[in-house]
């Protein structure tokens, strides 16, 4: 299976890691920076594997079943720490987490 059939799937993963990106950097344009530094490395972890999944799934890669079950897993875990914060970006972003955390689980 490539990207036709994992389009859904491959697009949840893209939005979720730009959503990712820009709200490890709005957090840090907040004022306790400090405060946010959970967040801002789930965010920048998230990233990188809903952008590694979205790569091996367009590839039609074996192993994108495996990277899927991780990304939802730390799809859910930034979704959790970033519904703790009352910035709009952390909001948008744990939205688009557990968005791409349901699709990630449709590949399993």
């Amino acid at each position: 299976m490539g990207y036709h059939e994992n389009k859904k799937c491959i697009e949840a993963c893209l939005k979720c890691a730009a959503l990712c990106n820009h709200c490890a950097a709005s957090c840090l344009q907040v004022k306790d920076v400090k405060m946010m530094s959970l967040c801002i490395q789930m965010d920048m972890e998230c990233a990188v594997l809903c952008y590694a999944a979205a790569q091996l799934m367009s590839l039609g890669s074996a192993k994108s079943i495996d990277v899927c079950r991780l990304c939802a897993e730390v799809c859910e875990a930034c979704a959790d720490e970033c519904g703790k914060h009352d910035n709009e970006h952390c909001k948008e972003c744990a939205d688009a987490c557990r968005k791409c955390a349901k699709e990630c689980k449709k590949m399993y």
